[in-house]
């Protein structure tokens, strides 16, 4: 199976706080645009537009039940996101031992 390279990068798509949002009420079931609509202080084509830069970014996948479309959480791209947090809190922690170690120094 070949992966598709997604056409938006993850860290764009997480910065809209509707689309953070989003991804939180796909993250607990999958829901089709009208369930997901009245969630939010905009319309449904707003909406849509954002469901549209989640899939650009492969956060989200959508498949066609009967007339609707429902879209489902991929959580796979946010482990990009885990991975550089991660590596950031290892810096602070790195640097609040090296504080640590000074103060205590400076006690002595």
């Amino acid at each position: 199976m070949s992966q598709v390279s997604p056409l938006r990068d993850v860290f764009d798509a997480i910065a809209d706080p509707s689309r953070r949002r989003l991804i939180r009420l796909l993250s607990e079931k999958e829901m089709p645009l009208h369930e997901l609509t009245p969630q939010f202080p905009m319309g449904r084509t707003a909406v849509s537009k954002h469901l549209t830069i989640l899939k650009e970014a492969g956060l989200v996948h959508d498949r066609k039940v009967g007339r609707e479309t429902r879209f489902r959480l991929n959580a796979a791209p946010l482990r990009e996101v885990q991975d550089w947090v991660a590596f950031y809190s290892q810096y602070w922690t790195a640097n609040m031992q090296r504080l640590s170690q000074l103060l205590e120094e400076e006690e002595e």
